[in-house]
């Protein structure tokens, strides 16, 4: 498999979808969707009626036409849900998860790489957070009954992966231990191909896995103690967007409470080229002259997220979009905050500082506390040895029961829920005049954002995935995009 020059960044959840990977997988490069919970967003589509069919289209295909089935049914509203109305729920995420649940997680990682693979040659990836643990089998299964390419996972330590991938690829059996506190493997996730294929599972292809890392020490540690061969790393920046690695050493804030990162946060290469395995550069990478750069430092490429996910085919709400882009278009100091609080994970999260939204204290100010997704719920073990699950984000009553520290309640932000807002697919609530009836979207990017100004055609507000690539790719473009020889007549298609 040859190593392209540009991996577009899988941005969670439901940014980076099917259209963009797509687009960008038909320009010769790696365009790769976000697995974070895409059966809750493939549900929640079905719910507004599945525009364009492509859900369902892409179900027809699932190898299973009962389970198919069973998920039309459950999910799909014709026409699509009053919007004053709820989304249906799905089962939370759980060691042992429901057969309803197991099935849609399966069939919804399948739908979205079908979709993003669906009538070009080109490489798809998929991207995971090894701090989500509980969907991650039953989901990578899905992936490779779609032909995923690559897997690419980091925010965490993810040392079993490849042996999983090996496994999974000839219908053996896998399972994965489950944190549990500071325990790492408290309880055991477990899936079958055979027992949800209810016979002889198919023989898959191994999809080449990419670990992201910010460290040379955690990469030399995964090419030498993983269950199997990592062919790769993605090497990230503090700048990338998303959540990012804490700075080495203690923590210090700056005077805006923002984590310090210095000399020890910036990665030596030079164990990258010692490995011999290709490695792509991340964060603030989205220009040709950083793309030169990553040449010279021996990296196959870079990997790009901001640039990616402004453009037209993101999964980001158009007016939410649209808004960002026309106060970098005005010359606005749009500023990109890197909160270590926000996040439930731990994590120092990226965040957009715009009002109208999770980042806003007024507005979030008006939302009631509620836990009811679940995706970055902590396992915890109870005083009688059992073991529960707890969010410093959830209602503060249910956190104190369950015996957490109220201090880890502080400045905490509902990330599942605000997530799912910003790709127009928020739930709407009930709560009454004095609460928001709507989730407020979180917006996440990377310090990079005033760059996506490069992108834009002359005269333009909006933008494509082609324009990304031939601005980063420059004279290159041309030679990378052989699989698309009329870059004009792709974003024509591309844009209707």
């Amino acid at each position: 498999m040859s190593n392209p020059l540009i991996i577009q960044g899988g941005m969670g959840a439901g940014v980076s979808t099917w259209k963009l990977a797509r687009a960008v997988s038909k320009l010769g490069q790696v365009g790769v969707v976000s697995g974070t919970a895409i059966d809750l967003i493939v549900a929640r589509r079905l719910q507004t009626g599945d525009p364009g069919g492509h859900c369902r289209r892409a179900l027809d295909h699932f190898p299973f036409p009962d389970i198919a089935r069973r998920i039309i049914e459950r999910y799909f509203v014709d026409g699509g849900k009053d919007e004053s109305k709820p989304f249906k729920s799905i089962p939370m995420a759980a060691v042992e998860p429901t057969p309803r649940l197991m099935e849609l997680t399966v069939a919804s990682n399948f739908v979205e790489v079908f979709l993003a693979k669906e009538g070009h040659d080109g490489q798809v990836g998929i991207n995971y957070l090894e701090k989500i643990q509980l969907p991650t089998l039953p989901s990578i299964f899905g992936a490779m009954l779609a032909g995923v390419d690559r897997v690419l996972m980091g925010a965490g330590i993810p040392r079993l992966i490849p042996g999983i991938l090996d496994k999974l690829s000839r219908g053996e059996d896998v399972e994965l231990p489950i944190a549990v506190g500071k325990e790492k493997a408290g309880q055991t996730s477990r899936f079958s191909p055979r027992a949800f294929c209810e016979g002889e599972p198919p023989k898959l292809a191994r999809p080449t896995f990419l670990a992201i890392v910010a460290s040379a020490a955690l990469a030399v540690m995964l090419a030498k103690k993983a269950s199997g061969h990592v062919d790769g790393f993605v090497v990230e920046g503090p700048t990338a967007g998303g959540h990012n690695a804490p700075p080495r050493g203690k923590t210090q804030l700056d005077e805006n409470g923002e984590p310090i990162y210095g000399d020890r946060d910036v990665v030596d290469l030079t164990e990258f080229r010692a490995m011999g395995r290709p490695f792509w550069l991340a964060g603030s990478y989205g220009r040709p002259e950083r793309l030169e750069e990553a040449l010279s430092e021996g990296a196959a490429g870079v990997q790009v997220g901001t640039a990616f996910a402004y453009c037209d085919e993101s999964g980001i709400a158009p007016h939410l979009k649209q808004a960002v882009i026309d106060r970098v278009l005005g010359g606005e100091d749009v500023k990109v905050i890197t909160d270590p609080r926000a996040s439930p994970t731990g994590f120092p999260f990226k965040i957009v500082d715009k009002e109208d939204t999770a980042r806003d204290p007024k507005t979030y100010a008006k939302r009631k506390r509620v836990c009811d997704l679940g995706y970055l719920r902590h396992a915890y073990r109870k005083d009688d040895g059992s073991v529960a699950w707890r969010c410093p984000s959830e209602p503060l009553q249910a956190w104190a029961k369950k015996e957490g520290d109220v201090d880890e309640t502080t400045g905490r932000i509902c990330v599942c829920n605000g997530l799912m807002a910003t790709i127009g697919l928020g739930q709407s609530r009930s709560w009454g005049d004095d609460w928001l009836t709507e989730e407020p979207p979180l917006m996440t990017s990377g310090n990079d954002l005033e760059a996506i100004l490069r992108y834009m055609p002359v005269g333009a507000r909006n933008y494509g995935a082609v324009d990304v690539v031939r601005q980063i790719l420059g004279s290159r473009f041309t030679a990378a995009t052989e699989l698309d020889p009329e870059p004009a007549e792709v974003l024509r298609e591309l844009r209707s």
